[in-house]
């Protein structure tokens, strides 16, 4: 059985740039020494927007333009894309949003032909992404373990990120490391 690793929006805008905060930075360390053990297919997910971000509906409601495609604030931070290296199996998958139903997908099409054992995720914001995305795997398989490493999330405060902890375990993910 396969034990599958998501890195939800790991990006430097999230990190360090326009939306980024010290409780992120603070995970950088961990994520990376999980990507660079993991020995199972590593998925990173990474919010990508166009130039004409504000226009959109989330840019009316988060003014803040970030993740834009091809910029430097839109790259996974380097460090876990050099962790990842030795890992024949990470996939990249954009998004135009918070959740991604093409990660649902891939990982429904992984499960018919090779069942998959659990699933951990990590990654920015745990309010935001990270529930998202969270949820969206829950009701794709339901019946696949979902653990939400605490240790490697952040949120966009420190109660939001708690918030977000006790709605993935009200909806039966097992939070761990918290």
């Amino acid at each position: 059985m396969e034990h599958i690793l998501i890195v939800i929006d790991m990006q430097n805008d999230f990190i360090s740039g326009a939306l980024g905060t010290p409780e992120a930075q603070a995970i950088v360390p961990y994520v990376e020494q999980l990507v660079a053990e993991w020995e199972g297919p590593i998925y990173f997910t990474q919010d990508t927007h166009e130039a004409n971000y504000l226009d959109t509906q989330e840019g009316q409601h988060l003014p803040v333009v970030h993740c834009v495609k091809h910029r430097s604030g839109w790259n996974i931070h380097e460090s876990l894309i050099d962790a990842a290296r030795n890992n024949e199996h990470v996939r990249v998958i954009e998004k135009p949003c918070f959740g991604s139903l093409d990660l649902v997908r891939q990982l429904q099409d992984m499960h018919v032909q090779n069942p998959i054992g659990d699933i951990t995720i990590v990654g920015l914001c745990t309010d935001i992404c990270v529930v998202s995305n969270a949820l969206l795997v829950k009701a794709g398989l339901p019946e696949v373990p979902l653990i939400i490493d605490a240790a490697g999330c952040a949120g966009v405060t420190p109660e939001k990120h708690r918030a977000a902890l006790e709605t993935m375990r009200s909806c039966q993910c097992h939070v761990i490391n918290d």
